[in-house]
């Protein structure tokens, strides 16, 4: 089980998270988990704990500052109110930080959805990360700076992803094609958050969990991480 921790920014404001420490020790590789929209709820931590039984060090950084949405409508606005440069810059790095500080050799940042655009962000705004996975989630093109980007990227992407349109992850690899960047992108047959197991729950069309998808995709990540954190 995890615990909520307080870390410090870079900037030296605080911010909290919720930690989970494996079997193995503080020693272990660090994995920084990004929210969906929906905030730091269950689920979410559900993710980290399951990467913690994998034998990682888990930080899942709280976006919203102990917020969390129900509807769609409400994590939508507090998506919309958020400063992504900020959470990426400032939250993100600073809980890459705390893992490196507190004992992990090498960190990891792993999101989804919401989460997914923000690890993109942390690509280029993080460089004390040593590997990234966006899963279903990109920024706005143009805050991409793809020669920034210095560690491994794996990304997850839906072929039928409403809200994150497929077309955009084809402009996102040219980027990272023009500027050298080395990626692993897979496109998988389904709908946003195919990963999610509660997505089913929520309401919208435009969601549908998919588990052989989700497995599948927790595989490739698995072995993403294990070739690129030590």
């Amino acid at each position: 089980m995890g615990k909520m921790i307080n870390y410090k920014r870079p900037d030296g404001q605080n911010a909290k998270g919720y930690l989970v420490e494996p079997a193995q020790g503080d020693n272990a590789p660090g994995i920084v988990v990004i929210q969906e929209w929906w905030g730091l709820n269950d689920q979410i931590k559900g993710v980290a704990d399951k990467f913690a039984a994998a034998g990682y060090r888990v930080l899942v950084s709280d976006l919203y500052r102990g917020k969390l949405a129900l509807e769609a409508n409400e994590a939508e606005h507090m998506m919309n109110d958020l400063d992504f440069a900020d959470a990426a810059g400032q939250d993100v790095r600073g809980a890459v930080q705390y893992l490196k500080h507190s004992g992990s050799t090498t960190v990891g940042v792993n999101g989804y959805c919401m989460g997914g655009a923000l690890t993109l962000l942390a690509a280029v705004f993080v460089p004390e990360s040593d590997a990234s996975a966006t899963w279903y989630g990109y920024p706005p093109l143009e805050y991409v700076d793809a020669a920034r980007i210095n560690a491994p990227l794996l990304g997850h992407w839906g072929k039928h992803d409403q809200f994150f349109p497929i077309k955009g992850v084809d402009a996102l690899e040219d980027k990272l094609r023009q500027a050298g960047i080395g990626y692993e992108f897979y496109r998988y047959d389904t709908r946003h958050a195919f990963a999610n197991e509660e997505a089913d729950t929520k309401n919208l069309s435009a969601l549908a969990y998919n588990a052989q998808a989700a497995e599948l995709a927790w595989q490739r990540t698995m072995a993403f991480f294990g070739n690129n954190l030590h």
